[in-house]
C-alpha cells in the first residue's frame, strides 16, 4: 500500500531528483507539487523563476501544483502562514495526505525546522535524498539525462558569471573548492527544464541578468513565444 505525499517544489535539480527517487519507491505516491510563490512578483520564492514557467514545469511533469502564496512582508511568519494554508488546501483535495517530501541533502538545522513546523500541523517530513553524497548526486543528475540551468548565484559564495550557465559537467568542473556541487549551502539555484521525467523539454529562452540586494545574481529564463 502506497502512502500519499506532496513534494516541496522549488523547480530546481534537487527537487527533481527527489521526485525521481519517490517515483521509483513503491512506498510513495506523489499527489502534487507544493511551491511557494510571491504574491507581489508572481515568482518562485528565492529562485526568482516566473510563475508561467513554474506552471509549464508542472504540466510537463504531469502533476498538480499547490501554491503557497507569500504575502508582503515576506518574513518567516508570512512564510509559515502561506505553508499552513497550502497544506490545508492539499489535505482537503487529497484525503489521507499528511506527508510532505523535500529535496534537502545535509543541512540539519533546515531539516529540524521543517520537522517542527510540520509536526505543529499534524504532518510528517520525507527526505529521499538525505545524506546522499552531493558530488555523486550532481553527476547522477547529468548522467541520467536531467537538464537544468543556473538561475541564481549568491555572489558572496560564487562568481556571478556562473549564473545563466547550463548545469552540466563543465559547470561542475569549473566550481571552485568549497562550493557544494549541489549548491546546498545556497551558493546557487537551478531551474530544471528537461529530461526523463518531462513529457517534453520546456522551450526556454535566456533573457536578462540582474544583481539584486547587492548580492544575488539572477538570470531570467522565459518561455519561447508561441510555445
Amino acid at each position: 500500500m502506497t502512502t500519499p505525499t506532496l513534494l516541496a517544489w522549488s523547480g530546481g535539480k534537487d527537487c527533481l531528483l527527489a521526485l525521481n527517487a519517490l517515483l521509483h519507491d513503491p512506498q510513495w505516491q506523489v499527489c502534487a507539487l507544493l511551491t511557494t510563490v510571491t504574491q507581489r512578483y508572481q515568482r518562485v520564492a528565492m529562485h526568482g523563476v516566473r510563475r508561467d514557467v513554474l506552471l509549464a514545469q508542472a504540466a510537463a511533469l504531469g502533476l498538480p501544483l499547490i501554491e503557497a502564496v507569500l504575502e508582503e512582508p515576506g518574513d518567516n511568519a508570512a512564510y509559515e502562514r502561506a505553508q499552513h494554508a497550502a497544506l490545508a488546501q492539499a489535505a482537503e483535495r487529497f484525503p489521507g495526505l499528511r506527508h510532505c517530501a523535500f529535496g534537502d541533502l545535509f543541512l540539519e538545522d533546515v531539516r529540524a525546522y521543517r520537522q517542527a513546523q510540520l509536526a505543529r500541523w499534524g504532518w510528517h517530513g520525507v527526505y529521499p535524498l538525505w545524506n546522499t553524497d552531493t558530488a555523486a548526486l550532481a553527476r547522477q543528475f547529468i548522467d541520467q539525462g536531467h537538464r537544468a540551468v543556473v538561475v541564481c548565484v549568491d555572489t558572496t559564495q560564487l562568481a556571478a558569471e556562473f549564473c545563466g550557465r547550463e548545469f552540466d559537467s563543465a559547470f561542475l568542473d569549473a566550481l571552485p573548492p568549497g562550493v557544494d556541487p549541489c549548491g546546498e549551502r545556497g551558493e546557487f539555484h537551478t531551474l530544471a527544464y528537461g529530461g526523463p521525467l518531462f513529457r517534453a523539454p520546456l522551450p526556454l529562452t535566456r533573457d536578462q541578468s540582474v544583481l539584486r540586494d547587492g548580492r544575488f545574481q539572477y538570470t531570467e529564463f522565459v518561455l519561447a513565444q508561441g510555445a
